[in-house]
């Protein structure tokens, strides 16, 4: 335990120094008594800690259109919650420590000195030390995945070598400034990293320890990530791999609609657990203290006897609605991690986009036949043409991933596509616009990562 703390510690430094003017960063020495990991149980311990690792922005919850806060409410929130639901050009307005970026490369640091360490182990070529490579590995690729989809525009082919990516950090010193790489490279990275995960991951799914990864887990980000990226032939075939591997889906007819908890942690359609970051506590708790409320266009999506209706929502005594504990069946903040219920949705939508209009309705009822009352007979859905399907699948997409992080990346690989959404809102009488493609949809750098390591910033 005196280890795990040290290690903790370690970390803690290095958010410090993150936070740090410059010059105070540079000014910063290690203690001598600080222990390194060097045991394959001290890399797990590592990668096991969750408080730190499994955790995802937040930035793009508080940005997208899933839920709306009232005037007085808004006023309550701190500068980054206010900013970023009215879109404005400066988010942060003085904040610092920004959880987005810290926390995600605390992951980063969290695998690179797993991975360093590895590289100096006897042990590296066991069994166990290929399995917690693959794991660190997937850490790593999951925090920069992350990053690019917070920070970076949605990935385009013909801009991409020339677009802002991420600083890629690949070592665990805290010693020297990485400038941003290009979005390509970005992807690159994260594409080795995953790579490499996928042969070293265990193909079964950890049913106990979900914030550990397997190769189902990787399959998954994969299709994740081909389908921000518009590849939809590959993110059809990693859905493939992915569901090839587990296809479990829940009945909501055995879920209790009326639990503020509906899901537990270990719930059959969890392939790896994540949760956004703990900050933004205001605005995007899934609790009914939260000031975020889910809007009545959003509830009318859902019909009568659509359990998701009552299982993802609950009303308060005012009549407004906010959104229940998430998949991962703990915390107050939202599941942003994979599970099957995505993954069958990207299959169908990939099926759609390549005209395979019956087929993809067929993958979409798989899902959907779940989700309804069984106490009336369910009436697949079906597409005149494949256009029809592709719209029907995006709205179940939307409704059954509502408040999981994936909304905001939506709206920017759709608005590529053409979609043209528009996003508004309205405060005191002001309206708040959010044109499609708006250079806005990419989140700034914290303005005490650009004072430290004067990387560049982001157009607003």
């Amino acid at each position: 335990m005196k280890k795990v703390i040290e290690w903790i510690m370690i970390a803690s430094l290095f958010s410090v120094m993150v936070a740090c003017k410059k010059s105070d960063f540079l000014n910063v020495k290690p203690t001598t008594n600080i222990l390194t990991p060097t045991t394959l149980a001290d890399f797990q311990n590592l990668l096991d800690n969750t408080t730190f690792l499994n955790q995802t922005g937040g930035l793009a919850q508080l940005s997208a259109d899933e839920y709306e806060v009232s005037y007085a409410d808004w006023q309550t929130g701190s500068a980054t919650e206010r900013n970023a639901y009215i879109w404005a050009k400066d988010i942060y307005g003085g904040d610092v420590g920004i959880a987005d970026w810290n926390q995600l490369y605390q992951g980063v640091f969290y695998a690179n000195c797993v991975l360093d360490g590895l590289a100096k182990s006897d042990s590296a070529g066991t069994a166990q030390g290929q399995y917690i490579k693959g794991w660190a590995l997937f850490t790593r690729a999951f925090a920069f995945y992350d990053l690019t989809r917070t920070f970076c525009k949605a990935y385009n082919a013909s801009t991409a070598a020339t677009d802002p990516g991420i600083p890629l950090r690949l070592s665990s010193g805290i010693n020297y400034i990485k400038q941003r790489a290009t979005l390509q490279q970005s992807f690159d990275q994260i594409f080795s990293d995953l790579n490499m995960a996928a042969s070293l991951l265990p193909a079964a799914r950890p049913s106990a320890n979900l914030n550990r990864p397997s190769k189902i887990a990787a399959y998954a980000l994969f299709a994740r990530i081909y389908l921000d990226m518009r590849n939809y032939t590959q993110a059809e075939s990693y859905a493939d791999q992915c569901l090839g591997l587990y296809s479990t889906l829940i009945d909501y007819n055995t879920i209790d609609i009326t639990a503020r908890t509906p899901f537990s942690t270990t719930n059959d359609e969890l392939i790896f657990n994540t949760k956004q970051v703990t900050a933004y506590g205001l605005f995007t708790p899934t609790n009914s203290s939260s000031l975020g409320k889910i809007p009545a266009s959003v509830i009318a999506l859902y019909n009568a006897n659509d359990l998701r209706l009552s299982i993802y929502f609950a009303q308060l005594p005012d009549g407004s609605y906010y959104r229940k504990r998430g998949y991962y069946g703990q915390g107050n903040y939202p599941f942003t991690g994979l599970a099957t219920d995505e993954v069958y949705l990207i299959k169908a939508e990939c099926l759609a986009r390549r005209g395979q209009t019956s087929i993809a309705m067929d993958e979409l009822n798989q899902l959907l036949v779940k989700r309804y009352n069984n106490t009336i007979t369910y009436v697949p859905v079906t597409a005149g043409s494949a256009a029809d399907a592709l719209d029907t699948v995006l709205l179940e997409r939307r409704k059954e991933l509502m408040w999981r992080g994936l909304r905001w990346q939506d709206l920017k690989r759709l608005n590529m596509e053409g979609a043209n959404l528009t996003l508004t809102r309205m405060l005191n009488g002001v309206t708040y616009t959010l044109p499609p493609n708006d250079p806005r949809y990419v989140l700034p750098i914290p303005d005490d990562e650009i004072a430290l390591s004067g990387i560049q910033q982001n157009p607003r």
